[in-house]
């Protein structure tokens, strides 16, 4: 029987959690055995899991997991170096170059295990069946407008928090907007046709931020693009791959330029594709900008999981999304769980 533990996340402000109660019904009803790991900060009540008939066990027990079992959870793992013996589905960020996605490939050499890793999970035609495209959007045009709103005062955005919904996270964002009087900043979306743009130009448009929507036609002629630097924001909704063209060169900061924010809500600063060379680490809750130049300021936004700062709504979409493929956990060998596992062996071949 296809055992899946749903773990606790152990990363600081990390409520979402890639399966609701209704999906471990489902799973349960087709013959999958689910355990659900106690959170504290998991943004969906246990109870919930119980009464859909999931095995509850402590938190953070999955290293004790049986050898068969599936550990899935969204966000890292504890950065302890222990080999890694189990199979994990989550996102690894680990096959772009990055430093600490090499450590943890090797830790998965060391132990035996294999990655699925979330970003990787893919149809026949190579689109992803499950994102959280659209929420990331959405909170990352929301911290980015906060980040110029704190310019307009003459500072830099302060802490971040979570919202229990959309409605109160634009309700904020409205008492902040009116503070500083009728003025909007312009703002420019690369990858404006996906989930990613999709979100951040509807929190623009709920907000009253005029926008300028690109996407790979706009883009195609490898830059540079001044007309980034016309705007005072800058929202990128693109993932870094190679090829990727640069739309924010490291000469920026001292170019003549209206912008003043950038919103990196792809938040890939170490690959080496990285579009935005302006800065080099990723931000969080507590520091959301990253002043790069002060005057005038430019302020860079990076946090890599946006999505928790609304984690009900972007759950349950997210869990909506991936039910249909965790139904086939079955078949790891093939479909979507083949193709990801391709992948990992690859970026695990050789010496």
């Amino acid at each position: 029987m296809t055992h899946l533990w749903v773990r606790a996340e152990q990363r600081p402000n990390e409520e979402r959690v890639g399966l609701t109660p209704e999906g471990a019904a489902a799973l349960i009803a087709a013959g999958v055995r689910v355990t659900v790991e106690q959170s504290q900060v998991r943004a969906i009540p246990i109870d919930g899991y119980r009464a859909a008939g999931c095995r509850i066990v402590a938190g953070n027990l999955w290293p004790k997991a049986p050898a068969d079992a599936i550990i899935f959870g969204l966000k890292e793992l504890p950065e302890d170096g222990t080999p890694l013996t189990h199979r994990h589905i989550m996102f690894g960020h680990a096959y772009k170059g990055q430093p600490a996605g090499r450590v943890l490939l090797d830790r998965f050499r060391a132990g035996g295990g294999t990655l699925y890793d979330l970003e990787y999970l893919v149809d026949e035609t190579g689109r992803r069946v499950a994102a959280f495209g659209y929420w990331a959007g959405y909170a990352g045009a929301a911290v980015a407008l906060k980040c110029w709103v704190a310019q307009q005062r003459g500072a830099i955005a302060g802490p971040v928090r979570k919202y229990p919904g959309k409605t109160a996270l634009l309700a904020d964002l409205g008492r902040e907007l009116a503070a500083i009087g009728p003025q909007r900043p312009r703002a420019i979306i690369i990858g404006a046709l996906g989930r990613v743009g999709g979100g951040a130009a509807d929190l623009c448009a709920a907000t009253g931020v005029p926008v300028t929507k690109w996407d790979m036609a706009e883009t195609a002629r490898g830059g540079p693009f001044p007309q980034v630097l016309a705007h005072e924001i800058f929202l990128n909704c693109i993932l870094a791959r190679p090829g990727c063209p640069v739309f924010v060169p490291a000469g920026a900061v001292t170019a003549p330029r209206a912008l003043t924010v950038i919103g990196d809500i792809a938040c890939d600063p170490t690959s080496d594709f990285s579009p935005i060379k302006v800065y080099d680490r990723a931000t969080d809750w507590d520091a959301p900008a990253l002043r790069v130049h002060d005057a005038p300021p430019l302020d860079v936004t990076a946090i890599d999981n946006l999505p928790s700062l609304l984690p009900v709504e972007s759950s349950q979409d997210y869990a909506a999304q991936l039910l249909p493929s965790l139904l086939t956990l079955g078949s790891l060998e093939t479909g979507v769980w083949g193709r990801a596992m391709d992948e990992f062996r690859r970026h695990t071949a050789g010496p």
